[in-house]
């Protein structure tokens, strides 16, 4: 059982901006947004702001989005070709170093140009695979150590292959941790996600959980065990329903199930339809095997990351970043893939989706949920969250969660002795 003023109290989402945010490490935005020197990005996590940049020195750094002057942000949304940090307001000026280069009328403030205590307030930044997170404590663990064992787990997709070509930010009236726990357990699928059960083992899911991060392992090609009587046929529509994208451009709607060869499974003809499409694009994946390429690896980084390795072909990663008040986060999609051999990766492109665009079928459902779950959690009778043990990945992550806070003894009460 789970306290419900976790997702709706203005104090706990208060202790959270103090101890949790400043503290631990979050994914920020691609390697492919700050590819080249004079590259920026700006990340926000509530009223928490960094800017990443590369260097002249192709070195990336962050800084705290701050004016040492008067407090202004100094950078906002993302680009290129910038060759030093200029606040909009009073025009204060540091190199891509941090470092303080120009004050107008400096008389007036008796500041030396290089005595250091007007640069920027350094972040701490690291890499892993394409993706570049953040951590405002320079005391904290290294991303690797903060990383545990995922890294490990999930080296057989070779991560760093793949290239970011495009976010989406959309704006989102619920708790940031309704909207990574949405991403947290399989048990949802049969509720409303219908249509991704001829294709997908949502019953025999194994899960791992490491300290901080949990993961679950599902396999696609298959009918659920709850699809009674599915066929090949089931498994293709299915399949080409929610993943079409994965077969080909014009795979958008079901047609006659591929005739499946002796010997093998129509998993087996979906992943060669995969490394087929693949290849055409120039991308070679005879290296991963059919269970490789139905295999989702659903990696859930706390606090509020979900990393969606979609075999050998696809990246996708969901966050969710808190909002200004309990009752608000922001929901990012980053989108990955493969480039061949000898290309160079564009820049992402970066969409703010509005509520009357639409994010794909089975992320469209999953964003739509949120606005009546949260208001659900204003109830003045549900006291407390039911979470059982197919979703041992939320209840890891509130341990966490009560770790970073303090909070101890643990607020997390069995079902039994409720």
């Amino acid at each position: 059982m789970v306290p419900a003023e976790r997702y709706t109290s203005a104090a706990f989402a208060a202790r959270e901006n103090d101890h949790l945010w400043p503290r631990v490490w979050q994914l920020a935005c691609s390697v492919d947004h700050v590819a080249s020197p004079g590259d920026f990005y700006e990340y926000r996590a509530g009223w928490l702001s960094a800017v990443i940049v590369r260097g002249d020195d192709d070195r990336l750094r962050a800084f705290q989005n701050v004016c040492r002057h008067r407090g202004n942000t100094l950078c906002q949304g993302a680009g290129g070709g910038m060759n030093a940090l200029r606040c909009p307001f009073h025009h204060w000026t540091w190199d891509l170093a941090g470092r303080l280069r120009e004050i107008p009328d400096r008389r007036g403030f008796g500041i030396g140009a290089s005595d250091g205590r007007f640069d920027l307030f350094p972040v701490q930044v690291d890499t892993w695979g394409p993706m570049v997170f953040v951590n405002f404590d320079l005391g904290a663990a290294s991303l690797a150590e903060f990383l545990e064992g995922v890294p490990e787990d999930s080296a057989w997709a070779e991560l760093e292959g793949f290239h970011c070509v495009a976010t989406t930010r959309t704006s989102v009236e619920s708790n940031w941790k309704v909207v990574t726990e949405g991403f947290s357990e399989t048990y949802h699928v049969q509720g409303i996600h219908p249509e991704m059960l001829g294709s997908i083992d949502d019953v025999h899911a194994p899960q791992r959980l490491w300290g901080l991060h949990g993961a679950s392992y599902q396999n696609y090609g298959v009918a659920s065990p709850r699809v009674r009587d599915a066929d090949d046929q089931t498994v293709w529509d299915s399949f080409v329903r929610t993943q079409g994208n994965r077969l080909g451009a014009d795979m958008t709607s079901p047609g006659p199930a591929p005739a499946v060869p002796a010997g093998l499974t129509m998993a087996d003809v979906i992943a060669e339809r995969i490394r087929g499409y693949q290849a055409g694009l120039g991308v070679d994946l005879t290296r991963f095997r059919t269970e490789q390429l139905l295999r989702l690896s659903q990696y859930n980084l706390f606090p509020n990351t979900t990393v969606l390795v979609w075999g050998g072909d696809m990246l996708n990663v969901l966050q969710a970043r808190p909002g200004l008040t309990p009752d608000e986060a922001e929901f990012v999609m980053f989108l990955f893939y493969r480039v061949p051999n000898g290309a160079t990766p564009s820049r992402p492109v970066d969409v703010e989706v509005g509520d009357d665009a639409t994010l794909g079928l089975v992320i469209g459902q999953d964003v739509a949920i949120l606005r009546t779950a949260q208001r659900g959690l204003h109830q003045p009778g549900l006291t407390h969250l039911a979470v059982g043990a197919e979703e041992c990945r939320i209840i890891n992550a509130h341990r966490a969660l009560e770790q970073y806070l303090g909070i101890e003894p643990s607020e997390l009460v069995p079902i039994a002795d409720f």
